[in-house]
């Protein structure tokens, strides 16, 4: 996370206390993670039933509407095939004509918003809740915890927009850190005070870390790693003249660099595997280079 100019910062954010400091508090980080948001699931899937049986009720009419044009011989059944002949029908102020375009009409607008209901939930759902990190850290801020007993608190918004923290299960997060590997984690959240920015914050609970400075840091620890296992490998296989010794180094030195990319890296399993495959190629066919010279 990149800031302004730190040395301009003051040393506290002014407190936050209605609606307008919130947001600037929110905003404040560059790294977003302070934007979470309450998902509303129940609202969301009392919402989707509504729509549900709005369009079940439709298309129950659309049965019925079809069924009745159907039985009235040939010429009624026209509209049902030609969509020129409803809108004909409709403009002459036909009952059926009428009633056949406005039905169609409002079946197709009633679809329209249950679908994009649906894809804006399926979109939502797929976001994550907010870490425990990023939430306590908001709800400290939201609630003024620093003040002391829990009666001592006060949210920064009222009425019942002082609850919308309290549920982290109905929380979405719009912002995810960019790395979620075990070795970012670490740095995250057990070492974090080597990364703290000197940056106003509201709360003295409240501190910002450079996301910038763990992801160089990790990077240069993974470029590290990952020349020692290739250069350290070859070096060690070079000097060793048993067959049984090289093969066992060979077995040591791939487990080890699986371990690494398991425990460090975000790879995939299947990722995992053709990586070391490929490790273990290279120092094959260096020994086998080697015995070949020998």
């Amino acid at each position: 996370m990149d800031t302004v100019d730190l040395e301009k910062d003051h040393s506290r954010m002014m407190p936050l206390t209605d609606s307008p400091s919130l947001a600037t508090f929110i905003t404040s980080d560059k790294d977003k993670s302070p934007s979470i948001y309450k998902r509303f699931e129940r609202l969301s899937a009392r919402n989707i039933l509504h729509l549900q049986s709005e369009s079940m009720e439709l298309e129950a009419q659309q049965d019925e509407y079809d069924t009745q044009v159907a039985s009235l011989g040939l010429e009624a059944k026209k509209s049902l095939r030609d969509w020129t002949v409803l809108k004909e029908q409709a403009s002459q102020s036909t009952a059926l004509g009428v009633r056949g375009l406005s039905l169609a009409r409002e079946i197709r607008e009633k679809l329209k918003d249950h679908k994009d209901v649906l894809i804006q939930e399926s979109y939502l759902l797929a976001m994550p809740n907010p870490s425990r990190r990023s939430y306590d850290a908001l709800f400290r801020v939201f609630h003024h915890t620093e003040r002391g007993e829990q009666k001592d608190w006060y949210p920064v918004l009222g009425g019942q927009s002082k609850h919308i923290l309290d549920d982290r299960k109905d929380l979405v997060a719009l912002s995810q850190p960019t790395e979620s590997d075990r070795l970012t984690a670490f740095f995250r959240h057990r070492l974090s005070f080597l990364f703290e920015l000197r940056k106003a914050s509201p709360s003295q609970d409240v501190v910002y870390i450079s996301e910038k400075r763990i992801h160089l840091v990790v990077g240069a620890i993974n470029t590290l790693l990952a020349a020692a296992l290739l250069f350290g490998a070859i070096y060690n296989l070079y000097y060793v003249t048993d067959p049984n010794i090289k093969l066992g180094l060979i077995a040591g030195y791939t487990t080890a660099f699986a371990l690494c990319l398991a425990l460090f890296t975000n790879a995939k399993r299947s990722e995992i595997f053709g990586a070391c495959a490929a490790y273990a190629a290279v120092l094959v066919v260096f020994v086998s280079g080697v015995l070949r010279s020998n």
